[in-house]
């Protein structure tokens, strides 16, 4: 640091003496220039003060010491609660620093009187700028902490998540998350992205390219890396793939699945669990979109051993048709997708015009959303039809006899 002018001890004293007036006008200016001060709590006011009084003290204890010493801006703060720097920012701070300066340039006349007005001035702008520097030291510090603890607490709350145990600990530090009433969410499931592996191997990169997306796109995420997956919980979501299609920049190659949307953080296991699935499962549907519903790759989901998804595949296809107009859906489906996807030889199995044919296969797709015109639509059903026949929950189906 550049020397200083050395001023006397009765210059100093007299600047002691009129320490509390300094701090009363510091603070009554950024009171008149800042809303923010007013919108604090007394308690919070009361620190900034203090705030105040110990930078003034610390300037006069500066000014006693010699010339190359250093300013110790973590004393100012000192008298202060620690938690003041998450209610008032830095750039709130810095506002209270040139409060302070504006006070001290305004009165030095009067304090010191002309002859070391210049000298006092020169000095408090040496010592504010170290003072913002520290300031801002302290701040950048304080996040570091307040990051390494909210990681902790968000790989914790997955976890629970993930592992399905989603319990009242697991409440508490969500709420710690400001999550702890979050509805709408979702999980998103897929790989980390390759440049990660290139730039480093710990997470918190990958982590925080995705807290920085969210937060441009307006998206609310918790996010962790679990088995070599990118997980991405998604809160207070209407659209949920649309979501993940804004997130689709911190994924790596391959699928992104998207969990149901369940209601609240209690039940988001079923939502992980779905997304997990679909994504360990989606190589077999090497066309499937991207981001992909967990619910587009039941039947993917169906063949690596997923029992949720081998009971909603039945649900959703079999127990329709079967409901339609004594199973004839049913059978039509069945006979359709066993006939080679021809009409023509549905229409001999079971009896029909081709013309009825059309007209089920349309009504499949009203009742069930799947068309079997589609290739994949037309696979998922008819795995459906064949799980559930091992299951005992559709029998062989037997044409149905009757004219065209």
């Amino acid at each position: 640091m550049p020397s200083r002018a050395v001023l006397p001890a009765s210059t100093r004293a007299r600047i002691a003496r009129r320490t509390g007036d300094l701090v009363r006008a510091a603070v009554a200016d950024i009171e008149a220039r800042h809303d923010w001060y007013a919108a604090l709590s007394a308690r919070d006011r009361a620190s900034v003060a203090l705030v105040a009084h110990g930078g003034l003290e610390n300037f006069v204890g500066w000014l006693a010491g010699p010339t190359g010493e250093q300013v110790r801006a973590q004393d100012i703060f000192d008298a202060a609660p620690p938690e003041l720097t998450r209610s008032i920012s830095l750039g709130q701070t810095l506002d209270l620093i040139r409060s302070v300066v504006d006070v001290v340039e305004a009165q030095a006349g009067d304090i010191v009187g002309p002859g070391a007005e210049a000298a006092v001035r020169e000095a408090m702008l040496r010592y504010s700028r170290e003072v913002a520097f520290g300031a801002a030291h302290i701040y950048a510090r304080a996040a570091e902490q307040r990051g390494a603890w909210d990681a902790r607490l968000e790989a914790l709350v997955l976890d629970a998540i993930l592992r399905g145990d989603a319990d009242e600990a697991m409440q508490s530090r969500a709420a710690a998350l400001g999550w702890g009433a979050t509805s709408r969410v979702a999980v998103i499931a897929g790989s980390i992205p390759e440049r990660a592996h290139l730039l480093t191997r710990d997470p918190a990169f990958v982590l925080d390219h995705v807290h920085r997306v969210a937060h441009r796109i307006e998206v609310r995420a918790l996010a962790a890396v679990q088995s070599g997956r990118l997980i991405v919980l998604v809160g207070e979501t209407d659209d949920a793939l649309r979501d993940a299609a804004l997130l689709r920049e911190c994924f790596g190659e391959g699928p992104i699945v998207v969990g149901p949307t369940v209601p609240h953080l209690f039940a988001a296991g079923r939502s992980a669990r779905a997304a997990i699935s679909g994504h360990a499962a989606a190589v077999a549907w090497p066309q499937a979109p991207r981001p992909a519903s967990a619910d587009d790759l039941l039947a993917e989901r169906a063949l690596v051993g997923d029992s949720p998804a081998r009971n909603a595949l039945i649900s959703r296809v079999v127990r329709p048709l079967t409901a339609v107009s004594g199973g004839e859906l049913l059978r039509t489906a069945a006979a359709y997708l066993e006939c080679g996807r021809s009409l023509e030889a549905s229409a001999r199995t079971l009896f029909v015009h081709t013309n009825t044919v059309r007209y089920r296969l349309a009504r499949i797709a009203e009742v069930t959303g799947y068309d079997l015109a589609q290739p994949h639509d037309a696979d998922t059903v008819h795995l459906a039809i064949r799980l559930a026949r091992l299951s005992g929950a559709a029998p062989s189906p037997a044409p149905a006899p009757g004219p065209a």
